[in-house]
C-alpha cells in the first residue's frame, strides 16, 4: 500500500514535476552546447558565462529590465491563446497569423486622427480583438461544421495574413521610402510607465489581467466546464447535452482575440508602427511553447511567458560573449521535445500501478 500511495503521490504532481524536469533537463543539454561551441572554457566557466548572460542581459539595468518585460508581454497573451485552445481539444497553429492581422489593423486605426484617447485607445484594442477572432473563426467554422483539419488551415491563414499586412503596408498605408506605416497617434498609444525612454508599457499590466481572466474562465464559469469537457472527449461532452460545435467555435474566437490583444500591444506598447514582415514575428509560434511548459495552466503561462521572453531577450547579448543567439531557441525546442514526451512519465506509472494492482491481487 505504501508503494501504490507513492505512485499516486507521482501521478498527482506529474503537471508541476513535468515543466520542472523538462526545463532542467534542457538547460543541461544547452550548457553542454555552449561548452562544446565555445573552445578553451570548461564546463564550469561555460556555465558561468551562459547563467550570468542571461542575467545581466535581463536585470543589468532599467533598459536590461524594459526590454525583458516588452519581450515577455507578447508571450503571456499568445502563450494564453494557445493554452485555451488546447484546454479545449484544439491546435490554434494559426495565432501567428491572428496576431499578424490584428497588429495591421491596430495600426491602421491607430492613423486615425482626432480622436481623444479614451476614444481612440478602446477603438483600437477592440478593433484588432475583433481581428484576431474573425481571422480565428473561419478555421473553426470548417473545423465545427465541415470537419476540417484546424492544424492545416490555420498554418495557411497564417501566410495569408502575412501577405496581406504587408500589402496594406506597402498600398494603402504605404509611406514614401519606407518598410513600415507612419508612426501611430499618440493618442493610440499606450502609457509607458517607466518614461519614454523604456518602452515597457501598461500592456504588461492588461496582459496580467487576461492571464487571471482566462484562468477564472476556464477554472469558474460553465461555458469554461463545457469547454475543458470538450477538450477532453468532445462527443462525450455532446452526448452530455452541450454544443459541441458552437464550443469549438467558441475556442477558436477566444484564442484568435488574444492573439489579437498581442497584436495590438506591440503595436500601441513598443512599435508605434507596423513594420513589413520578411518572416514571421515568432510570437505566436514562441507561445506554443509557452503553453507546453505551463501545461495549458493560464497562471503557469505567466511563469513560462516571463522565462522564454528572457532567453529571446538575452541572444544579442549572448552573442556578444561568444555564445550563438540561438541557443534561446535551442532551448525552446529542447522543452517542447521534453514536454511532449510526458506520455511516457503517464505510460510508466500506468505500468507500474498495473503491476501492483496485479501484485496485490494475488
Amino acid at each position: 500500500m505504501e508503494k501504490k500511495s507513492r505512485v499516486h503521490q507521482i501521478e498527482k504532481f506529474l503537471p508541476l514535476i513535468t515543466p520542472v524536469v523538462s526545463l532542467a533537463l534542457a538547460l543541461i543539454i544547452s550548457l553542454f552546447i555552449v561548452y562544446y561551441t565555445i573552445p578553451d572554457l570548461s564546463l564550469g566557466e561555460s556555465a558561468s558565462l551562459f547563467f550570468k548572460s542571461l542575467f545581466e542581459a535581463n536585470f543589468k539595468n532599467t533598459k536590461a529590465i524594459s526590454d525583458f518585460l516588452v519581450n515577455s508581454t507578447p508571450l503571456i497573451f499568445t502563450g494564453l491563446a494557445h493554452a485555451l485552445a488546447f484546454r479545449s481539444g484544439l491546435f490554434n497553429i494559426g495565432v501567428e497569423g491572428q496576431f499578424t492581422i490584428a497588429a495591421i489593423t491596430a495600426a491602421a486605426l491607430g492613423l486615425i486622427p482626432g480622436l481623444p484617447m479614451i476614444i481612440h485607445v478602446p477603438l483600437v484594442i477592440s478593433g484588432a480583438i475583433i481581428a484576431g477572432a474573425i481571422w480565428a473563426f473561419i478555421p473553426g467554422f470548417f473545423k465545427a461544421t465541415r470537419g476540417t483539419n484546424e492544424v492545416v488551415n490555420t498554418i495557411m491563414m497564417n501566410y495569408i495574413a502575412m501577405h496581406v499586412y504587408n500589402y496594406i503596408i506597402k498600398n494603402p498605408l504605404k509611406v514614401e521610402n519606407s518598410v513600415a506605416t507612419a508612426q501611430i497617434q499618440a493618442s493610440a498609444t499606450l502609457y509607458r510607465f517607466l518614461g519614454d525612454r523604456y518602452r515597457v508599457n501598461v500592456g504588461l499590466f492588461i496582459a496580467l489581467a487576461a492571464a487571471v481572466g482566462v484562468w477564472y474562465f476556464m477554472s469558474h464559469t460553465k461555458k469554461g466546464y463545457e469547454l475543458r469537457a470538450t477538450g477532453l472527449n468532445m462527443y462525450a461532452a455532446e452526448y452530455g447535452g452541450m454544443n459541441r460545435k458552437r464550443n469549438i467555435i467558441l475556442a477558436m474566437v477566444i484564442s484568435g482575440a488574444l492573439a489579437g490583444l498581442a497584436g495590438a500591444g506591440q503595436i500601441m506598447g513598443p512599435e508605434h508602427s507596423a513594420k513589413e514582415l520578411a518572416k514571421f514575428a515568432g510570437f505566436g509560434f514562441n507561445g506554443i511553447a509557452v503553453a507546453l511548459l505551463a501545461k495549458s495552466h493560464p497562471l503557469g503561462v505567466l511563469l513560462s511567458a516571463l522565462l522564454f521572453g528572457a532567453l529571446i531577450n538575452a541572444g544579442p547579448y549572448m552573442q556578444l560573449n561568444g555564445i550563438s543567439k540561438d541557443i534561446g531557441f535551442v532551448v525552446q525546442a529542447l522543452v517542447i521535445l521534453f514536454v511532449a514526451a510526458d506520455h511516457v512519465w503517464k505510460m510508466l506509472l500506468d505500468q507500474r500501478k498495473k503491476k501492483e494492482a496485479a501484485k496485490n491481487g494475488r
